[in-house]
């Protein structure tokens, strides 16, 4: 935990953060292309967070995404929350269609495969992941959909 990590979770417990999820990305994104990844928004949050790219399942061009991560197994866990916004994140179902995806974590890239996890398993991984964000389980109330939980395995 850093220190303006509490200042984060309590940004991120807020009901009109989904409509500045955007806004968040498009900065974070930035931030980190203009420090060469040394600097984050998660990051200054003292937040372990990861830079997922997948290619578009309809483009095929490459999307980055700056994402929250939960270290687990030897791989990270991502969830499909967008701060609980009714629809999913868009790079949830590029996932679904790609059978590998780009990690960069710490400054380092990795190929990785993914599976969705689902029941008991992903029931475990959820009660780790609050422990790391609290906000997740705010999520789940403030929408009708399932979030989904994803595991990614490096290949390399």
């Amino acid at each position: 935990m850093g220190l303006f990590t509490p200042v984060a979770i309590k940004l991120g417990s807020q009901p009109w953060m989904p409509g500045l999820l955007p806004q968040i990305t498009w900065t974070d994104q930035h931030l980190q292309r203009l420090t060469g990844r040394r600097v984050s928004l998660v990051g200054l949050a003292g937040l372990p967070s990861l830079l997922l790219t997948v290619k578009g399942r309809k483009s095929g061009i490459p999307r980055s995404t700056p994402l929250l991560c939960v270290p687990w197994q030897g791989g990270w866990l991502i969830a499909g929350s967008s701060f609980g916004a009714p629809k999913p994140p868009v790079w949830s179902a590029n996932l679904r269609a790609a059978d590998t995806v780009e990690v960069d974590y710490r400054r380092r890239h990795h190929t990785c495969t993914w599976r969705e996890l689902t029941g008991d398993e992903k029931a475990k991984a959820w009660a780790h992941m609050v422990t790391i964000w609290p906000n997740y389980d705010k999520y789940v109330e403030w929408t009708d959909r399932v979030i989904p939980v994803f595991l990614l395995t490096p290949t390399t």
